[in-house]
This record gives C-alpha cells, structure tokens and sequence, in this order.
C-alpha cells in the first residue's frame, strides 16, 4: 500500500499518518521528491481494511501495490534513486543523468599490476574500481582470488587512486571483513537468491551491487532486491550481466529489453556488465554501446594490464588501450539518450 500526500502537507501530518500505520503492527517507509512524498506501508495490509485513510489529514490518494516486490517497485518511490558509494573524497552515483563506469581486473593478482590498471582506467574516465578477492570458479582447480590480501590491496589502491572499489561478498560470515574494507558489496550471479546473504547485505551500511541470476526472471530480480531492502539497506543497485539460454556464440545473452523493463518495475539504478555477458573482449564495446541506449545507468566492465596472463576472465578483458577507446566512444551514445558521462576523479599522488 502507498500513501501520496498532499503538496503542502506539514511534517506534522506526515508523523501523524506514520503513528496511525505503524501503531497497527506494520512498517512504513517514506520517500520525499520534488513534487510529492510517499508513505509505503509494509506489511499485513489486511490490518488496514478498517482504517480511513484517504481521511487521515494530508492525505491525497491511497494505493495497493499488487507486485509482490513492495520496496523496489516504481511506485514505492517518489523519484528514482540515485546511489551514492564511496566517501567525501572519493565517491561515484548511480542512478542520475550522469553514467558511472566501473572498471578493473576480474581477480586482484597484486599490488602493481591492481595500482597500474586503476592509474589506466581512472586515467580513462572510470568513476570506480571492481577486482575480485574472494573468487567463485566453476573448477576448484581455478585461482580463488588473495581473499583478505587483495581486500588490503584494495583499500591500499583506493588510498592512492582516489577510485572507491567494489568487490563481491560470498557468504555471510564474509560480510563484516569486506564491509570493513569496500565501498560496495557485489553480489554475484551464482549468490543472486542465496537469501541468507541478501539478508545479511540488508544489515550493514553498504551499497550493494546486485547481479542477475544466470537463470533468473526479472521479477526474481527484484524479490531479492527486496531480501537487502526489506532488512534496512535501500542502496541497491541491480546489474544486468546476461543469462544463460540456448545461444552458444556468447558466453551469456545479453538482456537488453530488461534494462527498460527494470527501470519501468523499479525505481533502483540499473548497471550493466557487458564482458560476462558476451565473453569475449571484441564483443564488450557494442554491448556496452546497446546497454548505455536501451537506458543505463553504469556499466562494469573487465580491464587487465595484460589480458593474455590474466589468472581469471582473460578472454574477456580489455587491455587499457581499449578501454580508453571505449570511454571515448560512449559519450557520443550517451548524448545520444539524453545523458552524459560521469566526469573523471581526480587524480592524486600515487605512491
């Protein structure tokens, strides 16, 4: 159920409609924009049945929300939402006019190789760094990542950089040590309903950076969206990185009608990742071009110093020469749908 006030209700008459909903048992949560504020209710709406609350004072219309996602859907907010990550002197958004491009190995091999691909892709324009310490394989032979030593590296880069970082959680006792180390928690496509995790992700104080499922709907999407929201944390952004169908040219199929249809269902940021989605680094451009049109709001894409010994995802990763020429290429599609590429950070002294 959501409660659109009046333009000029008080703030007395918005704590006074609260009061009312959440003395019967149930949540609310309240979205203010520019023209008007909304009151979701969350919970049993049966409670309400009885209650009059086009009646309440400052009250303009009253709206069940028949989706079963409550807090990611459109009309639960008054605007869409925008995503901060990072701190006062290093952050990046997702979700307004500017697109945000997240760039960075697969796995963080080192320290110099991880310092030299954030110096190339901040040098290109990316608003923040991806590289992965805990690693999910499908081979238990497959490098694994450095876990805690390439959390350390990260928060070391960052320092030097002035890049915030992002870098996947796998399982809920990882939660509080990545927290402590990473701007935004990713969490991978294989951990896209592992609903312990999502919860736990619900309890800290993070963005979190939520990929696809390999198999999932767009409504299975959104529902675990609504596990992290649901538990507290309303910084989610949703990541389109392709699914798995019968098309074998591809590693993945990129999705691109979800892109609008999740930003239509949703008021969340949309981002994509158009190297897992085609698998193959010639394919990364025109992806990243079909995903910026069809409205998104980032991409995180895959840069290695030297694809060719790469331990994880060579195939698909740009060497930062292509990089560059993608950054330079995609403002002419961003203009293109009305938006405009992030503005590089700053670059710092590096150590």
């Amino acid at each position: 159920m959501i409660i659109v006030t009046k333009s000029d209700v008080s703030d007395a008459e918005i704590d006074h409609i609260r009061e009312r909903i959440e003395s019967l048992g149930m949540r609310t949560h309240l979205s203010r924009g520019e023209r008007r504020t909304i009151i979701g209710c969350i919970g049993d709406e049966s409670l309400l049945d009885e209650v009059p609350l086009r009646s309440l004072p400052g009250v303009e219309s009253v709206t069940p929300v028949l989706k079963p996602y409550k807090l990611a859907s459109r009309e639960f907010a008054a605007d869409r939402t925008v995503v901060r990550v990072g701190g006062r002197d290093a952050r990046a958004e997702f979700g307004g006019r500017a697109i945000s491009v997240i760039a960075g190995p697969c796995s963080v091999e080192g320290r110099d190789m991880l310092l030299e691909t954030a110096r190339e892709v901040r040098a290109s324009g990316a608003s923040m760094l991806r590289g992965g310490a805990f690693k999910p394989r499908t081979s238990p032979y497959a490098f694994q990542g450095l876990g805690e030593q390439a959390l350390r590296l990260l928060v070391e880069v960052r320092a030097a950089t002035g890049l915030p970082v992002v870098t996947e959680v796998m399982d809920t006792r990882q939660v509080d040590l990545v927290a402590e180390h990473a701007d935004m928690l990713q969490v991978g496509a294989r951990n896209m309903q592992n609903f312990s995790l999502l919860a736990e992700l619900g309890r800290v104080r993070r963005p979190v950076l939520l990929k696809r499922g390999l198999s999932a709907t767009v409504k299975e999407l959104l529902m675990a969206a609504e596990y992290i929201m649901a538990n507290g944390n309303h910084d989610v952004v949703l990541c389109e990185r392709g699914i798995r169908t019968y098309e074998t040219a591809t590693r993945n199929t990129l999705d691109v009608a979800a892109i609008p249809v999740l930003k239509r269902e949703s008021h969340l940021p949309v981002i994509v990742d158009p190297s897992h989605a085609g698998g193959d680094a010639e394919l990364v451009a025109p992806l990243a071009f079909a995903a910026v049109a069809a409205g998104a709001d980032g991409l995180i894409v895959e840069v290695h110093p030297d694809p060719e010994r790469a331990l994880s995802d060579g195939d698909q990763s740009l060497a930062p020469s292509s990089f560059a020429l993608l950054m330079q290429s995609l403002d002419a599609f961003a203009r293109a749908a009305g938006r405009t590429i992030a503005a590089p950070v700053e670059a710092r002294a590096v150590a």
